[in-house]
Formats: structure tokens, C-alpha cells, sequence
């Protein structure tokens, strides 16, 4: 009897059929070493980076950037970020926004193109919002304990907090749009943009991507977000509404992004707790206290991550009822998220968010 080798269930190989294993082997190795060659190649193009204190994600869908392309996109994706930093960080003291905090009151200050957009954007919020976002919150926002300087965790008396009030309210800031200067009306005035820079540097890496001929892309820098276009595959951008948890990331909604920025404002991870107390990072300058009501967080989805980031901060500030009533007048696209006294989550939705957004399975 042949012994030869055996195929399958038992059955002798014929001759023929020994001659031609061979070469089916061969065949088969081929057709799987061209498939894996002529694969598609990889899709998202993902860049990664430090800036403002936090991190930034570039993601870019595209089927194929050459090594050269992929320098000069960190190149262009840095440059950017940092030429807002050099502009608008309170932490730097050689920046513009610190060389204008130093400035004594009814000094017209000459800014640069870039921090004169913020500033107009600021006003912009701070008309609609009655005065709930307000970039001249900077001296309540250090004697609370959450500027630049070191941290102390203390709780400010009365008297000083009336004091400071003084120099505080968007009123109070001159901006000369031809002459692009900014004046104080009132000593000691100090403003902070971080409520907005964020998500400027956002708009201004969407940008930049565009002017390269990118238009599939998804941009975040410390949680702010703008998506432009689609995948390769056709499948959208699809990102994640994290739930209100200091200790550990969960997604409370799941949303497809398609030519849209999100930002969102939430009292979960800088605050201080004194006497059982907790104190949020997040100040209403209307009444120079830390907010205490039960608005957990708020997402807002706008064309512009600017805008959007702004907008967060100024619906947090005005809780749930006067900030729904805020989306609802300006039809914004709103995300509440409420924490009740049992520490359970309960969302509300604006009508336009429930009009134009489309959520994924979560």
C-alpha cells in the first residue's frame, strides 16, 4: 500500500495530486502575500502633542501621507498651538494677555489679530449670556485659588470678594476694533481666556488642515473637538459625551460629528472641598462665588469649537434652568447633565440638540 502523505479525511494523495500540492501551497502563499500588499493602507493618521497645559489629538483620513507630509503637518499643528499660548496663557509671563494684565487702567493696549477674534468673541458671549461668561474674571479666579499661582484651597471673605467685584465685569474692557486695542476702565483688572483658547486652537488647526487640503479630520485639544468630513471607509467621526466622574472615564452619549465642533464645561475635575464644602473652579461672576447647583456638566455643539467652548462655560455658570432657557432662546445645541443628591446622572437635551444631533450606540 502507498504511505504517502495524507489529505483531508483519510484519503490516499494520487500522484498527480502530490505533484500539484505543491504548487497549491505556493499559489495560496502568493495570493495572501498580495492580498497583504495591496491592502488598504492605514486610514487615520493620528499626531500627538502637548500645549496649554494639556494634550492635543490630530486625527487625519486619509489613504496614504508621505513621510515629508507627516513633519511638515506636526510642524504646521505645533506652530499653531503655540503661537496661541505665546498669545493668551496666564501661566507666561512674556505673553501678550500677561503683558496686558500688568498695564495700569486707560492705557490703550495694541493685541495682535489673534487676540483681538478671542476678546470680540468673549464680548460676543458675555452680551448673550447677561454676563454669566466673563473673561475679566481673573481676580476672583486667583483668590479662589485657581490661577497661576499656587494653590491654596482657601475660602475668600466677604469683604474681599466685594472688593475684587470692582474690577471685574466685561463692561469694564474697551475694545477699538480699527485701532485693535484694548483699554481697562478700572484698576487692577485681569482677564483670562482660557475659557476660550482651547478651542480657538482647535479653529485654528481645523484651519490650517484645510489650507493643506485636508478635509477629513478630527481635531481635539484638552477635550474641545471639531470634526470635518468622514473616514475613508465613509463611516463618520463618531465621539463620546463623558460622564461627570472625577475617577474614571464613561461615556454618557455616544455622537456622530460631521463638520461641527463640541465643548464641554463641568465641575468634576478642578475643585477643592473645605469644611465639607465643595468648590468648583468654575466662578459666576455675577456673584464672585464658585457655582452650587446641581448642573453637573454641559456640552455644546457649534460650527466653531471657539464658540462652543465659550458657550459651555457660560451655560454651566447659569445651571440648568436659565441655561436651557439660554440654548432654547438662541436655539443652541445643549447636552445637560444632572446629578442629583444621590449622585445619580439625569440628561436633558435642548431642542436643538435633539433637532440636528445623531447619537450612537452606546
Amino acid at each position: 500500500m502507498n504511505t504517502g502523505p495524507v489529505f483531508g479525511g483519510g484519503h490516499e494523495l494520487s500522484g498527480r495530486a502530490r505533484w500539484l500540492l505543491p504548487l497549491f501551497l505556493i499559489g495560496l502563499v502568493g495570493l495572501t502575500c498580495w492580498r497583504y500588499q495591496n491592502a488598504p493602507p492605514q486610514t487615520i493618521h493620528a499626531f500627538r502633542g502637548k500645549t496649554m497645559g494639556t494634550t492635543y489629538t490630530v486625527k487625519i483620513a486619509a489613504e496614504k501621507i508621505k513621510s515629508a507630509s507627516r513633519k511638515e503637518i506636526e510642524a504646521v499643528i505645533q506652530q499653531e498651538l503655540d503661537a496661541i499660548e505665546n498669545l493668551m496663557s496666564t501661566y507666561d509671563p512674556k505673553s501678550e494677555l500677561s503683558e496686558f494684565n500688568r498695564i495700569g487702567a486707560g492705557i490703550p493696549f495694541a493685541v495682535s489679530p489673534e487676540t483681538l477674534e478671542v476678546f470680540l468673541e468673549a464680548q460676543r458671549v458675555s452680551e448673550m449670556s447677561g454676563g454669566a461668561f466673563d473673561v475679566t474674571i481673573g481676580p476672583l479666579v486667583d483668590v479662589w485659588g485657581f490661577g497661576p499661582g499656587e494653590f491654596s484651597q482657601g475660602v475668600p471673605d466677604a469683604a474681599e470678594l466685594e472688593r475684587l467685584r470692582e474690577s471685574v465685569g466685561f463692561k469694564k474692557i474697551q475694545i477699538n476694533r480699527s485701532l485693535r486695542t484694548l483699554t481697562k476702565t478700572k484698576p487692577g483688572m485681569v482677564c483670562d481666556l482660557s475659557a476660550l483658547a482651547k478651542g480657538y486652537g482647535v479653529d485654528r488647526v481645523a484651519e490650517a488642515l484645510s489650507a493643506l487640503h485636508f478635509n477629513n479630520y478630527l481635531v481635539e485639544v484638552g477635550g474641545e473637538l471639531r470634526a470635518s468630513g468622514q473616514k475613508v471607509d465613509g463611516s463618520r467621526w463618531r465621539v463620546a459625551v463623558e460622564k461627570p466622574e472625577s475617577r474614571r472615564a464613561k461615556a454618557v452619549k455616544l455622537i456622530y460629528l460631521n463638520n461641527l465642533s463640541m465643548a464641554t464645561s463641568g465641575d468634576y475635575r478642578n475643585y477643592f472641598e473645605k469644611d465639607g464644602v465643595r468648590y468648583s473652579h468654575t466662578i459666576d461672576p455675577r456673584t464672585a462665588l464658585p457655582i452650587r447647583h446641581s448642573l453637573a456638566s454641559v456640552t455644546v455643539f457649534h460650527r466653531e469649537a471657539m464658540a462652543a467652548d465659550a458657550l459651555a462655560t457660560a451655560l454651566n455658570v447659569l445651571g440648568p434652568g436659565e441655561g436651557m432657557a439660554l440654548a432654547e432662546r438662541h436655539d443652541l445645541a445643549a447636552l445637560f447633565v444632572l446629578r442629583d443628591a444621590n449622585a445619580e446622572f439625569r440628561i436633558l437635551e435642548s431642542p436643538a440638540y435633539k433637532r440636528s444631533l445623531e447619537t450612537g450606540p452606546e
